[in-house]
């Protein structure tokens, strides 16, 4: 029961979003919370996070609880001889006197040995490499900070591309059922001048082959309108058939722009430089290996080893403190590792300039889409003006009797054509207007304005 509860109490949401009409910021607002690559780059970023932590964690000592232990059965004696020992005098000579000195035998065994306590290490200078690896931390985190904004962009280009397509086949749908209702309108009135004798059987018969292929282009601009709004509702997460409306119109945009070749706010133009950083931090850490190596040890413990007669010969409490330098004096392999790390700091660099340009000439050339898209939107609207135009002279006309059916067909055919066209072009600006700002790296603000 309780597990009934959470599961509606999830569902209960993602129902009342299918009811709602959804508008393009609800849409984007589902697709970032849904997406599972967004969710992949936040997580990217916190293991970059815990990443950094551990590189400054270096410069701490470490304090570790160590111990060994064995059992050995070997066991020996050892016998002084004793005899007679001189006396010196206070002055430091001889004075002829002697000391009976005996002998001993001492019985030694070795049994359990052990030792146990706690050591500390701490580095004083590791050439550089603790310092680099925080720094390599540090640009790694920023890495995965732009790639969510990466991510996230490339979401939200993605899910206004899939809502374009659903405005695009809404307003087909549109279009296409006005110009079926044009056409139903004048199958009733050639057919009332059929029955009357004013027009030929083939006249009707021609308006019914229009009527037949306008039911067809209805049929497919409602698949396409139920297919494209099944896509949106991919790209937000929810089940396919959710997506019951949408506000069915573009979201009010200021398509006045500069055009603009700089990329450097681009997040693919961030990640370039932090990648070519971190290349030359990867080289200082890899000469850290030809460099000397100096860190303080020390230890404090309890050590349990010979025994004699019961008594812990070289064992008890101590305490141990030095410092441990290390001058590397041969070792071409890690000559061989810097030399590497420098060959490819300098591919990184060459690989970004390189990028850089691409970057720059998608730019130019998403500027130069949407200054013609926006020409291509005024050409449109004052094709289908005319259009309109044409197709109400030429039914005055044939109403008149002064123009032909086969005209008025025509003039129909090209004012949907340019209707159809109009809203391409709509679609197209407002695709260029998302594809522009994508390439010039501004923030969600601008392309979240709607």
């Amino acid at each position: 029961m309780k597990r009934l509860i959470i599961l509606l109490l999830f569902l209960l949401p993602m129902l009342c979003v299918a009811q709602k009409s959804l508008t393009l910021a609800d849409c984007v607002a589902l697709a970032k919370l849904n997406n599972r690559r967004v969710a992949a780059a936040h997580y990217d970023a916190r293991a970059a996070h815990y990443a950094r932590r551990a590189a400054y964690a270096n410069f701490l000592p470490r304090l570790s609880l160590v111990g060994t232990g064995g059992y050995s059965t070997a066991d020996g004696a050892l016998a002084i001889e004793g005899g007679r020992l001189p006396i010196i005098g206070a002055d430091g000579l001889p004075t002829g006197a002697t000391a009976y000195f005996p002998g001993a035998a001492l019985d030694y065994r070795v049994g359990w040995a052990f030792a146990a306590g706690l050591k500390m290490e701490q580095p004083l200078f590791a050439g550089g490499k603790i310092l680099a690896g925080c720094k390599l931390s540090k640009v790694a985190q920023s890495i995965a900070r732009e790639n969510i904004r990466l991510t996230e962009s490339e979401v939200i280009v993605e899910t206004a591309h899939a809502y374009a397509n659903l405005v695009r086949a809404v307003e087909k749908q549109k279009v296409a059922g006005a110009y079926n209702n044009l056409l139903r309108e004048l199958m009733r009135s050639v057919e009332k001048a059929v029955e009357r004798g004013v027009k030929s059987r083939n006249d009707y018969l021609k308006v019914e082959a229009k009527m037949a292929e306008s039911e067809l282009n209805v049929l497919r601009t409602r698949n396409a309108r139920r297919l494209a709004a099944m896509n949106l509702a991919h790209y937000i997460g929810l089940p396919l058939d959710s997506v019951a409306a949408i506000s069915a119109q573009l979201p009010a945009v200021d398509y006045a722009f500069e055009p603009s070749a700089d990329v450097s706010a681009r997040p693919e133009a961030r990640i370039l430089a932090a990648t070519c950083e971190a290349m030359r931090l990867k080289a200082s850490m890899a000469r850290s290996e030809i460099l000397p190596q100096m860190g303080l040890t020390a230890g404090w413990g309890y050590t349990h080893a010979v025994r004699v007669a019961d008594d812990n010969l070289f064992g008890g409490w101590d305490f141990f403190v030095g410092v441990r330098v290390a001058v590397p004096i041969f070792n071409w392999g890690a000559h061989s590792k810097y030399r590497e790390a420098q060959m490819l700091y300098s591919r990184a660099r060459c690989d970004r300039q390189d990028k850089m340009q691409q970057l720059r000439l998608q730019a130019e050339k998403a500027a130069n889409n949407l200054h013609e898209a926006a020409f291509e939107v005024r050409l449109a609207q004052k094709s289908a003006a005319s259009a309109a135009e044409n197709m109400r002279v030429s039914g005055s006309r044939f109403r008149a009797g002064i123009e032909t059916l086969a005209d008025y067909l025509e003039a129909q055919t090209q004012w949907l054509g340019a209707e159809e066209a109009l809203v391409e072009a709509r679609i197209n600006r407002f695709v260029q207007f998302l594809e522009y700002h994508k390439a010039v790296g501004s923030r969600h603000e601008i392309l979240l304005s709607f």
